[in-house]
């Protein structure tokens, strides 16, 4: 029920945040706890030149003021869309929170020195395989990409430093609608979206389920 408090009655779950991002690093850190696999992993959506989506899954690499970051191979499929059409969609769903957050934007790409620095972090397979993987491209066999990981494991054995590959950067999404959706029973659910205003505030709403 409605109180002076709340005259909406907004779920406490939902919270009172006049911005999406500290909701959003709430709910991330609690499906950390509650989710036994990768927390982090998003849906993301892009369209191509005909205007076909395509869906693929992600994992979230950084949440600031500034955006949502990810990374991939320069010259995958998803990269070639986003560049041809630099909008996106994420979709976060948390299954055992019964919770979904969808983040809607603006994309452009992270600067050479984060890209650097994130890469920098990872493990060497994970390096190796960067400059191995021709992401997206078909390939005769998958003894030819093993062929081009035992190549580049002999360029950059162990321990060896790895530079990152040319083709290999992140990309920042800049939201201009953040939802979150949170279950309920009768499948009455409860909507709170976030909608970016021209000076940098946001608007909030309820939305019917």
């Amino acid at each position: 029920m409605e109180d002076s408090l709340n005259p909406r009655g907004l779920n406490a779950a939902f919270g009172n945040d006049p911005a999406p991002l500290p909701l959003f690093q709430r709910w991330l850190a609690e499906a950390g706890e509650a989710e036994l696999n990768d927390p982090t992993a998003f849906a993301l959506a892009t369209v191509d030149a005909a205007g076909q989506p395509s869906v693929r899954m992600l994992l979230l690499k950084g949440a600031s003021e500034a955006g949502f970051v990810f990374y991939t191979n320069m010259n995958s499929r998803k990269a070639g869309e986003l560049r041809g059409n630099p909008k996106a969609s994420m979709c976060f769903h948390w299954k055992n929170l019964c919770r979904q957050v969808r983040i809607s934007g603006s994309v452009t790409l992270v600067s050479d020195e984060e890209a650097d620095a994130y890469f920098a972090s990872r493990d060497h397979a994970s390096k190796v395989g960067a400059w191995a993987s021709l992401q997206s491209s078909a390939m005769a066999s998958r003894g030819e990409f093993e062929q081009r990981v035992m190549e580049y494991r002999a360029k950059y054995p162990e321990g060896s430093d790895v530079p990152r590959p040319p083709h290999w950067s992140g990309w920042l999404l800049q939201p201009g609608e953040v939802e979150f959706w949170l279950n309920a029973d009768a499948r009455l659910h409860e909507r709170l979206l976030y909608t970016a205003q021209a000076d940098g505030s946001w608007s909030q709403a309820l939305l019917y389920p």
